[in-house]
């Protein structure tokens, strides 16, 4: 399959060398896409390939992920919220944005669009409807885990060569098809000086955070956004695995958007991206039309 050629730019956002990349031409209409956990931009080509209108795709590497510049020590979650800020700042200083982000990209999105009602738009939240709370968690248990964390320096898996990648990819993904294996594999590593490769993602990503989670938070900023909003529910992802036998919860996690729509992707887990592009991508453009 011939894919749409993207380009890359490099610019500095707060301090750090991001790389940004593009899709479609300029003067096209602007859609900021962010990636999730462990990923980064090259992970929206098969939806990209799949619109069927001409955009302006703008996909940030999130800091400490693909090719933007990496911290090496543990990361900040709230320092997302303000790197965005700064990205709709130099690419839409004008205008308020229209947003799709998938996971934590859509947790990121989602967050700001409530502190920051008059920047965004639209909002597209790819298969998120918050976390599930864990009863057992605590302060004092989740500072001790960091802190034995923080005694090592993480590491990430290494395979052979991009064949065993693509191999590691279906097995966590077993819709995923070969083609598109090989793609990510490519698109998504980093070689080592042995010649292997490994996910192109900062290792200090999977230290688990020392903050207790509280999903009221979530909520009350998503009570806050103007924007109308589009959740593309995936079957068998994260939102229905957290949510879907719990009716009344995702009830009222979805009743927190002024305006919502809410659409169901069929026969695709969590990465719904990757595993029914052209819904996604249909999906996507139908909400963005109302504009």
């Amino acid at each position: 399959m011939k894919h749409r050629i993207s380009r890359s730019e490099r610019i500095t956002i707060r301090g750090l060398r991001y790389n940004i990349r593009h899709w479609g031409a300029e003067g096209s209409p602007v859609v900021f896409f962010l990636h999730g956990w462990m990923d980064a931009s090259p992970t929206f080509q098969f939806v990209v390939d799949a619109l069927a209108q001409d955009w302006h795709i703008i996909a940030p590497d999130w800091r400490g992920y693909g090719d933007s510049e990496w911290l090496s020590r543990p990361y900040w979650f709230p320092d997302y919220y303000a790197d965005l800020h700064e990205i709709l700042a130099h690419y839409s200083p004008g205008r308020p944005a229209r947003l799709v982000g998938h996971s934590m990209g859509a947790n990121i999105a989602g967050i700001y669009a409530g502190a920051c009602p008059k920047r965004v738009a639209q909002l597209v939240m790819l298969d998120f409807l918050g976390l599930k709370p864990a009863p057992d968690e605590d302060s004092p248990t989740l500072i001790g885990r960091w802190l034995r964390h923080l005694a090592r320096t993480p590491s990430g898996g290494a395979y052979p060569h991009c064949e065993a990648f693509a191999r590691r990819f279906i097995e966590m993904n077993p819709r995923l098809s070969e083609t598109r294996a090989a793609f990510l594999s490519q698109h998504l590593c980093r070689f080592r000086d042995d010649g292997s490769v490994e996910l192109n993602c900062d290792p200090w990503h999977r230290v688990p955070s020392p903050m207790v989670y509280h999903a009221e938070d979530n909520l009350a900023c998503w009570q806050r956004i103007e924007a109308p909003v589009l959740l593309a529910i995936a079957s068998h992802g994260y939102a229905n695995l957290r949510f879907g036998n719990d009716p009344p919860e995702f009830a009222r996690r979805v009743a927190c958007f002024r305006d919502v729509r809410v659409v169901a992707i069929d026969d695709a887990g969590h990465n719904v991206q990757h595993d029914q592009p052209e819904q996604v991508a249909r999906a996507i453009e139908g909400f963005l039309a109302r504009d």
